[in-house]
């Protein structure tokens, strides 16, 4: 990322003049041209995770062309190349090559209403055509298995399970659960508030927790108390908690639990809480309100069902139940 944090320091506040003069010119570059685009997109009030991945995906990009490009050589042979690159060399999956063209597609559709380029690139390239996604939660077995791998008589055993019992009750994601703050955890009324500046929509939003979590968070709390940290999950010497290193951490414990049929990963816990909450008798309503959706059709994906899910919810709430009163 240093490329990008220093094209990110280049690219000051106030220099969109300086650009929109070189238009006229024809004479600036991709590093250039992206810095304003992103400098558009954080005064539309994106949230920072979000942001991040826009210079990541750049990033992406800049490794296979092998840095800075002049507006000249941003053609649209250069990114039909890069995606063939992606799916056919490195082999990136479908549905990961989509996010990151979605994001240069909106990059150059600004570029190209902004004048610095003069062919609308973004028009004559789009994401692939990917089979449905489906979706594969885990089931209760295999989330007991992960948590038998857990050894809680060692300091950082026992803050992952607390970690993954918060994960799965509140279904939060992964950015968000690692910006938790102790001073937002309200154990008394059972919830914790997420931060806007913290969330993907850029709105706070409270998220309730079970009686078994409060008490593990509890203890949790007690024993970090003397960390001097205001972040809620911590390493074993009161750091907070890189994305990547948790995330290594799931795959492990995945591995050792023998589940590898599906990704073991936050937003699997994501989806699988989700996938729970319906089955235990949740409504959509309250599940779009604590997963902070504000489309109903993303809850959708979120509850995906296998055939014996179906039926299972079939047997519980069949109408022929309503008929003969089964309660």
């Amino acid at each position: 990322m240093a490329i990008l944090q220093k094209t990110k320091r280049k690219g000051a506040r106030g220099s969109t003049a300086v650009v929109r003069a070189k238009s006229v010119e024809q004479n600036f570059t991709l590093y250039e041209m992206f810095e304003q685009f992103m400098n558009y997109k954080e005064s539309e009030g994106l949230a920072e995770p979000t942001l991040y991945c826009y210079y990541e995906h750049l990033k992406y990009f800049t490794d296979y062309s092998g840095g800075d490009l002049s507006n000249e050589e941003v053609t649209l042979e250069t990114f039909r190349d890069y995606i063939s690159y992606m799916l056919q060399e490195i082999k990136v999956k479908p549905t990961t090559a989509n996010v990151r063209i979605r994001t240069l597609r909106a990059f150059l559709r600004h570029a190209h209403q902004e004048g610095w380029i003069k062919e609308p690139i973004h028009e004559r390239f789009k994401p692939v055509k990917t089979p449905e996604d489906e979706i594969k939660a885990f089931t209760p077995a295999e989330v007991k298995a992960m948590l038998n791998q857990i050894d809680d008589s060692r300091f950082v055993g026992f803050r992952d399970r607390v970690m993954i019992y918060t994960l799965l009750d509140t279904m939060v994601r992964i950015s968000e659960l690692l910006n938790i703050k102790r001073i937002n955890v309200d154990l008394k009324n059972g919830q914790i508030k997420l931060e806007p500046h913290k969330t993907k929509t850029k709105r706070a939003r409270t998220v309730p927790i079970s009686t078994k979590t409060v008490k593990l968070l509890k203890e949790y709390m007690n024993e970090t108390e003397d960390f001097d940290c205001d972040i809620l999950f911590v390493t074993y010497d009161g750091r907070p908690i890189v994305s990547n290193t948790w995330r290594r951490r799931l795959t492990e414990l995945g591995q050792a639990a023998g589940v590898d049929d599906k990704r073991v990963s936050p937003h699997t816990f994501r989806h699988t809480g989700a996938l729970f909450y319906i089955m235990n008798g949740g409504d959509p309503f309250s599940l779009q309100k604590i997963l902070g959706h504000t489309d109903m059709s993303m809850v959708r994906k979120y509850i995906q069902m296998t055939d014996t899910d179906v039926k299972k919810q079939h047997n519980t709430f069949s109408p022929w139940n309503r008929v003969f009163k089964k309660k």
